[in-house]
């Protein structure tokens, strides 16, 4: 009994040694995976967008090219999910903790001051409605729509080429 487990370890060291596909993708998007949704807690999609997105894609890649077969492809995105995932984390800590490290566009996270006003006030007017304009009549089965009226008269077309001038006959 002793002999079978030595072996079974001995057998998992080389397959894991040796790097063999399957195995190192499941620890490389495994982490990958858990590096992103810490970034998720970190608010990385709202405060570091860009690496939020990234992290996020490379994971998927990782997994889409798994799914053909190719590890070492899967491999190498999920590390660069993870890299990614760490890097929005660090940079939504941050952003967090500093407004001004904060992503051009993000609202900030205090409530609109007292002073100004949410609605305006009930003693202005309305806008004014214009009415939707009446709907066209439908015209009658097997009957030709009414040509359209051009609004401007048109002038008749010139042609823009150069008129054509014959060549000059030499005198006999």
């Amino acid at each position: 009994m002793q002999a079978s487990t030595a072996g079974e370890g001995q057998f998992a060291s080389l397959a894991s040694g040796l790097g063999c596909g399957p195995i190192t993708y499941v620890g490389d998007v495994r982490r990958a995976s858990d590096a992103v949704e810490q970034a998720r807690a970190a608010q990385a999609e709202k405060y570091a967008p860009y690496w939020w997105t990234r992290a996020t894609q490379y994971l998927h890649k990782a997994r889409e090219v798994a799914a053909h077969a190719d590890f070492q492809a899967a491999n190498r995105f999920g590390r660069l999910a993870a890299e990614a995932a760490a890097r929005a984390a660090e940079d939504a800590r941050i952003a967090a903790k500093d407004p001004s490290k904060q992503p051009p566009g993000a609202e900030p996270d205090v409530a609109p001051a007292r002073d100004a006003p949410i609605a305006p006030p009930r003693d202005l007017p309305a806008p004014a409605r214009t009415p939707p304009p009446p709907p066209r009549p439908a015209p009658a089965k097997g009957a030709l729509a009414p040509a359209r009226e051009p609004s401007q008269p048109s002038a008749p077309a010139k042609d823009a080429r150069p008129p054509r001038i014959a060549p000059a006959k030499d005198p006999p």
